[in-house]
């Protein structure tokens, strides 16, 4: 146990840990936060749709040669966002229709465009690279460190401001529209602030995980809390919890860094479903 300290301490002498240990973290509660939403809403499936448009426009930005693929990726999947929401208050195409629609296109462009384009030579290793995660988490600059820490903040001052018309609309959106809630600024404002959590996640779990960083947590803490302030606690402390014991035995197993964050995450599932198992049945 003495080594393994040890080495964790040599290991964070340097930057490029620190610093995603931190964006791991920041990254993991500004999902939990979202992911207790999207559950109660039932709107998870948005999650996964939006990663697979940011794999595309991932892919169109590293074929143009892009330095910093987040002007292109950021402002394509809010776009995303915003359709996806018009187009599943539709009558003629469904939301899980609409979602499944832009997410297959997406993923199906964004590899075409990979394939027959890019400049490297490892085209398949790029492809699995950003679907699954990569290195990229322990190749931070500063710059994305503060551009996570900025999104983070926007994020929990978003929760912290609007706790009261949150719990509103996501129980009943009728009622809040009675209240004087606007329930279309309030979804469009999570579809934004949904796209924003799953470009930054990427860079941590890859385009195919996201949905796990999101939906875990919250549905971990759902096992045994029932109350929303106590679910909205228990998720956050559940996701940083699991992303830094993920992002901390990758570094010590050298295993990949997305796959690590969702297999503690798993675990952390089946403990708080065993533990609820056990409370439901005294």
């Amino acid at each position: 146990m003495k080594d393994v300290f040890l080495t964790l301490a040599d290991y964070f002498s340097y930057s490029f840990i620190r610093y995603a240990l931190v964006v791991g973290v920041l990254i993991a509660l500004s999902s939990s936060l979202l992911g207790v939403i999207l559950v109660l809403k039932r709107f998870s499936f948005i999650g996964d749709g939006l990663s697979h448009v940011a794999f595309g426009a991932t892919a169109v930005a590293s074929v143009a040669g892009l330095s910093n693929n987040m002007l292109v990726v950021l402002p394509v999947t809010v776009a995303a966002a915003v359709v996806l929401l018009r187009t599943g208050q539709s009558t003629k195409i469904k939301g899980d229709a609409a979602v499944a629609m832009i997410s297959v296109g997406a993923l199906a462009v964004g590899y075409l465009v990979m394939n027959t384009f890019s400049m490297s030579s490892n085209v398949s290793g790029d492809v699995c690279s950003t679907l699954f995660g990569s290195v990229a988490i322990l190749t931070l600059s500063k710059l994305d460190v503060w551009l996570c820490v900025g999104m983070s903040a926007a994020v929990i001052i978003f929760f912290i401001l609007f706790r009261n018309k949150i719990f509103a609309v996501t129980f009943d959106e009728s009622f809040a529209a009675t209240a004087g809630v606007g329930v279309k600024g309030f979804n469009l404002a999570v579809a934004v602030i949904t796209a924003m959590i799953i470009v930054l996640a990427m860079n941590l779990v890859g385009s195919l995980l996201v949905s796990a960083l999101v939906i875990f947590p919250a549905l971990s803490s759902m096992r045994v809390f029932k109350t929303f302030k106590s679910v909205i606690i228990s998720s956050a402390l559940i996701s940083v919890v699991c992303a830094a014991l993920g992002i901390l035995c990758s570094v010590l197993l050298s295993t990949p860094v997305g796959s690590t964050v969702v297999a503690v995450n798993i675990l952390a599932f089946l403990a708080f479903f065993c533990i609820g198992f056990v409370m439901k049945r005294r």
